[in-house]
């Protein structure tokens, strides 16, 4: 037996993710479908949820941004950085990647 879930969702949503699981071969059912056999498989959320936090580099005006962006060359050119494979080592190592 099957049984039916009637979910409400503003208009402008319905017809965004229509038309992105249209563009990704499928539709919205089976993307709901999808995500349902996902949270069970994973016994939660199939994904991450945090709060909305925003970009930091959002708030620098341009000026700013590029006092940045010469600090950072300032900065490899003093040998001041770490290879970025490295860095990924360790993260993999950190979280067991």
């Amino acid at each position: 037996m099957a049984s039916t879930i009637q979910v409400r969702v503003d208009d402008e949503l319905k017809m965004q993710s229509d038309k992105l699981f249209r563009e990704l071969g499928t539709d919205t059912t089976t993307a709901i479908r999808m995500f349902l056999t996902q949270a069970v498989a994973n016994n939660g959320f199939p994904f991450e949820i945090k709060r909305n936090v925003q970009n930091p580099y959002m708030k620098l005006t341009e000026e700013q941004l590029l006092q940045k962006l010469e600090l950072s060359r300032q900065h490899a050119e003093q040998g001041k950085y770490r290879d970025a494979d490295d860095v990924i080592s360790d993260v993999r190592g950190k979280y067991g990647l």
